[in-house]
């Protein structure tokens, strides 16, 4: 912190987090406002330094020249959650097409008129000629949001960061930027990190969740095992809280509370004030991710075995009543000693 009350403080805003956006998938980073997702985006694309740690292309170090810079910065692309802002509007979409074109390649007027057309006709905006000469304030907002797209294709980059690219938009337009994510994933072979409050549009594009809480992770996985079995007490809570027109009683939320101050996050589980299955040792130290499934971790003290009676005892301020949503602590645990069988099995 620069300025301010507590100036000369750390926020720890991401910590220990090592993840893999393998080239063709869609990897969602799920969780609520303060969890360090987009703080998580910005360190990928290099708009913040990280402060330990290192970012990988290819599993070599990104490199701190100028070269350097600009060779990753043209393989990297972050589209914003607000696409009237990230577009200048003193600008045509013309412009915003044309300059990453004149920045990193060497293509002539013609070749990169003619790429335009192709990147307007790549994201549905259709004729393209329609489109180039026009304001952002003269597009609709999903029309806005297929103009950044675009601007981040223009160069061919090899992974694509969405930073809520559907939360400003209106539900019935979400879904069109949704399946041209979609059609990304596949056709242009992108590595793509999606960002987003709304675990359901996670799971109808994403192949793996990875659920931040409090600038940590807290479960990853398979996109259908992380919604159809949460181990997570806050992943329970997030699906307890989404709706669903399937569900026949309303959910009964346990989990109490805001996220903690990341300038001075609790001791042990940064969750243990917040959860209902709260033990002794949540308190005192911070759980290791462990596997609960094929593919499936959890950082969760209820899926540890080698717990004494003194260590599981609940905390009687945080532990009262069933579990969130309609899983309990003791489904819980035998869903873990059963993924931990598994796995002495193979």
């Amino acid at each position: 912190m620069h300025s301010g009350i507590g100036r000369g403080q750390v926020v720890h805003a991401v910590e220990d987090i090592s993840m893999v956006l393998p080239a063709g998938t869609v990897t969602a980073v799920v969780g609520e406002s303060g969890s360090g997702k987009s703080t998580l985006a910005r360190l990928l694309t290099g708009l913040i330094k990280p402060t330990g740690g290192q970012v990988l292309l290819d599993g070599e170090p990104v490199g701190t020249g100028a070269r350097a810079r600009r060779k990753y910065t043209s393989s990297v692309h972050l589209v914003l959650q607000d696409p009237f802002s990230s577009l200048n509007s003193v600008h045509t979409v013309r412009y915003h097409l044309e300059r990453p074109l004149k920045l990193h390649t060497k293509l002539g007027r013609a070749e990169r008129a003619e790429r335009m057309r192709q990147l307007l006709e790549r994201v549905s905006l259709t004729p393209a000629q329609d489109y180039l000469d026009k304001y952002p304030h003269e597009l609709s907002g999903g029309q806005r949001q297929r103009v950044a797209i675009a601007r981040g294709l223009a160069v061919g980059p090899r992974v694509l960061l969405a930073d809520e690219p559907v939360s400003m938009l209106d539900v019935s337009i979400r879904l069109g930027v949704l399946n041209l994510l979609d059609d990304l994933r596949s056709g242009e072979n992108l590595a793509t990190m999606y960002v987003t409050h709304d675990i359901a549009s996670a799971r109808y594009l994403a192949d793996c969740i990875v659920v931040m809480y409090a600038g940590q992770v807290v479960e990853s996985g398979p996109a259908t095992q992380i919604t159809d079995n949460p181990a997570h007490p806050y992943t329970q809570l997030l699906l307890s809280a989404a709706p669903d027109p399937a569900r026949a009683e309303t959910p009964v939320l346990r989990g109490r509370g805001a996220p903690p101050s990341l300038v001075n996050p609790p001791a042990g589980c940064r969750f243990h004030p917040r959860c209902p299955f709260a033990m002794k040792v949540c308190a005192v130290r911070s759980p290791e991710p462990r596997p609960v499934g094929e593919d499936h971790v959890s950082a969760c003290w209820l899926h540890a075995s080698e717990l004494d009676d003194d260590q599981r005892e609940p905390l009687s301020a945080t532990a009262t009543g069933p579990a969130i949503g309609t899983a309990t602590a003791a489904t819980v645990a035998a869903q873990a000693e059963s993924a931990d069988g598994a796995t002495d099995a193979n």
